[in-house]
């Protein structure tokens, strides 16, 4: 076993996964030189200090620090810098070495390399792997202009509030439109919070944006038919990523690779109203990204088991003939990103492997 299936097994035991395979073998080979893997093996999903990682990795501090400047600059690891201290740890493939590499907006003989083996690894692993089982990573959240009709909102429902609460904002190119490149929709709109905005910024891979801009970055997404996702939890959102069914991974899950625990759809299905319907299609046709709504004798009729609730249907509708209305059965939402991150590795059976790492 070589040093780059030694990570592979490292980063598996994240939630996100990192299953076996030639192409993520060769995904690795592209990123990390043979030194930077080394030291990736020292480190931890926990940050780390570089006087800790050059002790474990039996080099200088000097010689430490510029590899992990130089991993940090490529973005396959993560650096923080508080009260001038930097501190490294490494990303998991999604979101994290999946995404960071492409950010920048590709366009290079390396990015389109590994834009085909990053296809052929979702194809073959990885998509799946990073599905819930059964409890999604990811869920979908509303365009807020879907909301207006609804009675009872939950904080954790809105874009809206998401952008509020941000300490700080990053907006940058879909990375999986960048590498798989399916569709014209716009790049420039998914967003990153808080530290991780920071560092994406710090290293040139994401603009800092006002709240006033985030949120006319949500309003170009949903005028694009963009679905709304980020994490599947109710205490903070670490991102919002606006997707497609023919690029974005997120949905691909259950679009492409047919799987139920692909994401969490929210708490909300369509609903038309006959009388206000006028059959003009824009729903079906133009609006809905699963597939979920046909025209049936002149007026759209929704297949409620195929409805993700992102209410672009809704925002969409000439005529205003569809509303969001409650489910029946409300997917579980867990309380923090903490909570979501401990059930999903119970269920995936890694729970142990992962606090080894962070032990480290």
């Amino acid at each position: 076993m070589d040093s780059y299936d030694k990570f592979q097994e490292l980063i598996n035991n994240h939630p996100s996964g990192a299953p076996k395979s030639k192409a993520f073998h060769d995904i690795l080979r592209i990123l990390f030189t043979e030194q930077e893997i080394q030291v990736a093996l020292t480190m931890s999903f926990k940050n780390k200090s570089v006087e800790d990682i050059a002790k474990a990795a039996n080099l200088s501090m000097e010689e430490t620090s510029r590899i992990l400047e130089t991993m940090a600059d490529k973005t396959i690891i993560y650096c923080r810098e508080k009260d001038g201290r930097k501190t490294y740890a490494l990303v998991p493939t999604i979101p994290g070495l999946f995404e960071f590499p492409f950010m920048p907006g590709g366009g290079t003989p390396e990015a389109e390399r590994l834009g085909k083996l990053w296809e052929e690894y979702h194809a073959e692993a990885m998509g799946l792997a990073f599905c819930g089982n059964p409890t999604p990573l990811m869920r979908v959240i509303p365009v807020e202009k879907s909301l207006e009709s609804v009675t009872t909102v939950h904080p954790y429902e809105e874009v809206a509030d998401f952008v509020e609460k941000a300490p700080y904002i990053a907006v940058t190119n879909c990375a999986c439109r960048v590498s798989v490149g399916k569709c014209d929709k716009p790049k420039e709109v998914c967003m990153i919070f808080g530290p991780f905005g920071e560092f994406l910024v710090q290293r040139r891979h994401a603009r800092h944006v006002t709240k006033a801009e985030a949120m006319e970055v949500l309003n170009i997404a949903e005028k694009a038919g963009l679905v709304h996702t980020s994490n599947n939890s109710t205490d903070r959102a670490g991102l919002i990523c606006n997707c497609c069914p023919c690029c974005c991974t997120v949905l691909r899950g259950r679009t492409q690779l047919n799987h139920p625990h692909a994401f969490s759809p929210s708490r909300f299905e369509a609903k038309v109203n006959r009388d206000e319907c006028t059959g003009c299609s824009v729903c079906a046709d133009e609006r809905c990204p699963m597939g979920a709504i046909e025209m049936n004798d002149d007026s759209a009729f929704v297949l409620v088991d195929n409805c993700i609730g992102c209410g672009l249907c809704v925002s969409g509708c000439p005529t205003s003939a569809i509303s969001l209305v409650q489910r029946e059965l409300i997917p579980e939402i867990p309380a923090t990103v903490q909570e979501l991150g401990a059930k999903v590795l119970m269920e995936k059976g890694k729970l142990e492997g992962y606090l080894s790492i962070m032990q480290k």
